[in-house]
């Protein structure tokens, strides 16, 4: 009887690369699995890690360069508040200073080297350029609003647009949650409710697609999915798994069971890790692939 480990490992692609201008040939079996969507998001588990920024900066380069890709969001502030949406289309200002303005998870290097390498595709290729999407924003003041709120700006700027939208964002917004519950932190009660995510499947099928980047267990915990995830990882720094492939009954056990996965976010308390993380679901429910990364380091500051 196989088990979810050795399916994963017998059916998982090995990322060999890691830094966001290296070749792009290891993503590449991804590329059939979102080349027709119009909203392809990127969920990380955390937004603070080197590793899970510099892999969605890969994949947000194979859907610009080789699947026509035109729009990026960068989930959490206003790119044209900042003037990065301009510094991208015309090279004004200085987006290291730009980025030292915006909300905490945008001041990193990683999203720096984003921005820089935007531009640089735009001056290359001026005929079909990329641009930061800035959809309306409307007030919300619960976390379920707020939800609503980012599925509604994305809808709108790809329909009024017509660009295809890579959403590069947290988890916790792009899982496919119809509804499904967040813990962040030990004292507050989770929350439940359908999220951004969740929305975008209803109204678009598989028009959007969810990615998950996820990241290992600081120590094993079987009741998260995460665990399985590490325990398949081989040899390489990571490795990309489609969801959508039909699975045997014994993996559907594991990766079609109601779970948790782990999220990590500003209020993370590492005396308290199981306190932090998304459940309510399946990880085949919330993502259509993930990204499984083996070890992750802090984010780099801004210079």
């Amino acid at each position: 009887m196989q088990t979810a480990t050795e399916w994963i490992r017998q059916n998982s692609h090995a990322l060999t690369a890691r830094k966001p201008d290296e070749p792009l040939d290891d993503l590449r079996p991804l590329a059939p699995l979102v080349r027709d969507a119009k909203i392809v998001a990127l969920g990380a588990a955390s937004r603070q890690t080197r590793e899970l920024s510099e892999t969605a900066h890969r994949i947000v380069r194979l859907l610009v360069e080789q699947e026509g890709f035109r729009s990026v969001v960068l989930e959490g502030d206003d790119p044209g508040r900042l003037g990065l949406a301009a510094y991208v289309a015309t090279g004004a200002g200085d987006p290291g200073a730009m980025l030292a303005e915006a909300r905490a998870f945008w001041r990193t290097g990683e999203i720096l080297e984003l921005v820089r390498w935007m531009r640089a595709y735009n001056e290359r290729h001026p005929g079909a350029p990329v641009r930061f999407a800035e959809p309306p924003t409307a007030q919300a003041s619960t976390l379920a609003e707020a939800e609503r709120a980012l599925a509604d700006g994305a809808a709108w700027w790809q329909r009024h647009t017509g660009d295809k939208v890579v959403y590069w964002g947290g988890m916790a917004h792009t899982a496919i949650g119809n509804p499904r519950t967040v813990s962040v932190s030990p004292t507050e009660p989770p929350q439940t409710h359908q999220n951004m995510g969740g929305y975008l499947r209803d109204r678009m099928g598989t028009a959007f697609r969810s990615i998950g980047l996820t990241m290992p267990m600081p120590t094993p915990n079987p009741a998260f999915v995460d665990t399985v995830l590490t325990e398949a990882a081989g040899t390489g720094p990571a490795y990309f798994l489609d969801l959508t492939l039909p699975r045997p009954e014994p993996v559907r056990h594991v990766l079609d069971t109601p779970t948790r996965t782990r999220l990590i976010g500003p209020t993370y308390d590492p005396r308290h890790d199981e306190s932090h993380h998304m459940s309510g679901a399946a990880l085949t429910t919330w993502f259509d692939a993930i990204i499984h990364t083996r070890e992750v380091t802090p984010y780099r500051p801004l210079p």
